[in-house]
């Protein structure tokens, strides 16, 4: 036995243990692991069918490249966002240029790339050691009897995975009706021809015991390293299946949206949705700048103080701002139901999507699916979120086509790039009004704090041009001679290095991010055809809110009704109700039942948040 054949077994071990250790990083971080004892045994098992498999490690070394080389990515995540990769950190991912991905990183991405080609490096040596090395072959006849043990125990699991698992609400009665029920099934082997027939067969037979959940926990397998990677990637695949069937799936979807008789008189709404703006960075709302001076003269706008989104991430928010997607759904990908869009179109609207946003393609992002639902759609960015990307007032010129359209009613939504960052990129040079900033530097590296005070002065000058943009946006509907309204709502805050606080951007679980600003502007003539609705406007100003009384409020603004709407949850109606604020905190966590913890004001909530599903 040579030297480098010695050397090359414990390296080989303790490199695959060290890759296998990652999701307890979290514990490093003094951060919580859900279920740390069945990734173990999870990473345990993986090994053992992998060698029983493939025999020796040079054959399915070359499986594991992709784990490697996102070791970084998982490493970056766990430390400045507290999780590992996800789908949805899939999803981002795919929906970011290069360029967007540099500019966001600065001069980390070259550390970020030193380090792939690091662990490339590491990942070859492995490679070569494994082809040297001849000890860790499994060539014991053990490894034939556990290959039958492992074939048998799929029978069972595959068992398992057609007719489920008994939750632990399900008593003995379940089972046993379960099992009566198949002793008096007239199908036998020789008739079933068809899968059909098997599944139907199988639908029937009693479920496994609940202890055998566990091994049906593809979540936590998914976390588990170095294969979980693969059924995130799957997991990320099957979404993007999902949005591209979505619109055939939701073809024949309707609301029976009808207006109410007595609204026979031209109107227009706009909604426009902001990017990443946060609440207590509006003057408008208590801020020490006057971030917001040309709102601030604005007598017919109302400003909610208590207004959230569930989630901080643009593809998860904007569903549930659209839809009737429950904020506790937004993990899961897609929703059957159809946009407000939808709705307004089958009361009589013409229907308009202005975005400086990226489509990413015709189904490619769940925003994208809803935007199509327009009768007029235009994304008008091309540039990404880089100094490439146009300023927001590319969109006045197309709001003002849509204004001067010749249908009679007509709802117009304009998707802002807001304060999306590189926040410096978000105005143009009169807007750069606090100093130091951003503004002109070249690839500024966003998480270095030396960058905090530039990073925040840049934050608050794209504030005071989406103050400007608003306020143009209402001069073009004052100038109608018709009725017209405007409901503005970001689809998510910021966290921007408060206090000792050192994080920023979002995805941190905090008040910063959840708390979001929204408001309601109103013509006159909107104030003499609907006094009532002004009436509670006022009223409700100061209730506590949602993205998901967003959808309820924009129908009930023009007297749009449906056979199943929800008035309790319109900002305009006397019968909003107050219903649990949920957000993607450690599982869904009970907004006004939760403590604000740290600089970071990070929301965690006092009783156990409810499991979130995916």
């Amino acid at each position: 036995m040579t030297s480098q054949s010695r050397f090359s077994t414990p390296y080989l071990l303790t490199s695959y243990s060290l890759i296998s250790a990652l999701p307890y990083l979290a514990w490093v971080l003094a951060k919580p692991i859900e279920h740390p004892l069945r990734l173990l045994g999870f990473e345990l098992l993986t090994w053992l069918v992998l060698w029983l498999v493939f025999k020796r490690p040079r054959w399915f070394h070359y499986l594991l490249l992709p784990a490697f080389l996102t070791i970084p990515i998982e490493v970056y995540l766990r430390v400045y966002y507290s999780q590992g990769i996800s789908t949805h950190h899939l999803g981002i991912i795919s929906e970011t240029s290069p360029k967007e991905a540099i500019e966001f990183l600065g001069h980390k991405v070259w550390l970020l790339l030193l380090l792939m080609g690091l662990i490339f490096l590491w990942w070859w040596s492995l490679l070569r050691a494994a082809k040297s090395n001849h000890r860790l072959d499994w060539v014991h006849g053990s490894r034939w009897f556990l290959l039958a043990c492992l074939s048998a125990s799929l029978v069972p699991w595959w068992y398992g995975l057609e007719v489920g698992v008994l939750s632990t609400s399900d008593n003995g009665n379940g089972s046993a009706s379960a099992s009566a029920d198949s002793s008096s099934n007239e199908y036998t082997l020789s008739q079933v021809r068809s899968w059909d027939h098997l599944h139907t067969l199988l639908n029937q037979q009693p479920k496994l015991p609940a202890w055998a959940d566990t091994f049906y926990d593809a979540e936590s397998f998914s976390h588990t390293w170095p294969l979980g990677i693969f059924v995130r990637g799957y997991d990320f695949f099957s979404e993007r299946h999902y949005l591209s069937q979505l619109t055939d799936k939701n073809k024949e979807f309707r609301f029976n949206a009808r207006q109410e008789l007595g609204n026979d008189f031209q109107q227009t709404i706009v909604v426009v949705i902001g990017e990443s703006s946060r609440y207590d960075r509006w003057s408008i709302n208590g801020y020490q700048r006057e971030t917001n001076p040309y709102l601030a003269q604005e007598d017919n706008l109302v400003s909610f103080s208590d207004m959230i989104t569930a989630v901080s991430a643009t593809r998860l928010s904007v569903p549930i701002i659209s839809t009737r997607k429950a904020a506790t759904q937004s993990l899961k990908a897609g929703f059957v139901e159809k946009s407000f869009l939808s709705a307004y179109k089958e009361a009589g609207f013409k229907t308009f999507w202005l975005s400086n946003q990226m489509s990413f393609g015709q189904f490619d992002t769940p925003t994208s699916v809803i935007a199509k639902e327009a009768d007029v759609t235009q994304f008008l960015n091309l540039g990404g979120f880089t100094d490439r990307s146009n300023f927001d007032q590319v969109l006045l010129e197309p709001l003002q086509n849509a204004l001067g359209d010749s249908a009679p009613n007509k709802l117009i939504v304009l998707h802002t790039l807001g304060n999306h960052w590189n926040y410096s990129q978000r105005y143009p040079k009169e807007y750069d009004r606090w100093l130091p900033s951003l503004f002109g530097v070249a690839n500024p590296a966003y998480t270095d704090l030396k960058n905090k005070e530039a990073l925040n002065n840049s934050y608050d000058n794209s504030m005071l041009y989406t103050d400007w943009l608003l306020a143009r946006v209402i001069v073009q509907l004052k100038a109608l001679t018709h009725m017209s309204a405007l409901f503005f709502v970001s689809d998510h805050g910021q966290t921007l290095y408060d206090g000792s606080c050192n994080l920023a951007f979002h995805g941190h679980n905090t008040e910063y991010e959840f708390h979001i600003p929204a408001f309601m502007w109103y013509s006159d003539q909107y104030q003499s055809q609907h006094p009532q609705k002004i009436a509670q406007l006022l009223r409700h100003k100061d209730a506590k809110l949602t993205t998901e009384n967003v959808f309820h409020t924009l129908l009930d603004m023009v007297d749009i009704r449906t056979p199943d709407e929800k008035l309790d949850r319109s900002i305009l109606s006397a019968q909003l109700k107050a219903h649990v604020r949920y957000v993607d905190s450690y599982g869904w966590s009970n907004y006004d039942d939760s403590t604000v913890q740290g600089d970071c004001h990070e929301i965690i909530d006092r009783k156990t948040p409810l499991v979130q599903e995916k």
